[in-house]
């Protein structure tokens, strides 16, 4: 079974900027889990997997605006230092931000006394990106995941 829209994938994968080391690595953890055609994750790399089939391995470069999109001037915020919850804080970390619309990483820019200013663009966003591949399993996705547009279960979102 090839990987397609509506349809489940559950594959491991290891992220780097091109020509670096990785920044992230699924290996060793569970393999993540999403539903294709379902905007779960960046455009390219969806693009890249369709056609694929469980126990493929490839690896694909993903351009900036296929990934995370250009990194935007003035896409900065101050946010009050209470949201942080009195983690220790240094410009130039990264950090996850509870927002009215999820969980957003952030780089701290500025630390004020009650305020810190905070770079809203994404961690990677601006670079071009090189995943290797490994898929593990491809499933029809429950007619419940494709009503709520993610996969439940392992891997995937539980409520």
């Amino acid at each position: 079974m090839n990987v397609e829209n509506n349809r489940v994938v559950r594959f491991h994968y290891s992220v780097a900027e091109q020509g670096q080391e990785a920044l992230e690595n699924s290996q060793g953890g569970e393999p993540l889990a999403i539903l294709i055609g379902h905007g779960n994750i960046i455009p390219g790399l969806e693009k890249a997997m369709r056609g694929h089939a469980a126990g493929d391995t490839f690896e694909v470069d993903v351009a900036a605006a296929d990934a995370y999109g250009e990194k935007r001037d003035g896409l900065t915020q101050r946010v009050p230092k209470k949201h942080f919850e009195g983690q220790r804080l240094e410009p130039g970390m990264q950090v996850i931000l509870n927002t009215s619309h999820g969980q957003r990483p952030v780089t701290i820019q500025k630390i004020g006394m009650s305020v810190v200013d905070v770079d809203l663009n994404h961690p990677v966003a601006g670079k071009d990106l090189h995943f290797t591949i490994e898929i593990v399993e491809v499933r029809e996705a429950t007619d419940e995941e494709l009503s709520h547009g993610h996969v439940h279960g392992d891997g995937g979102h539980h409520h």
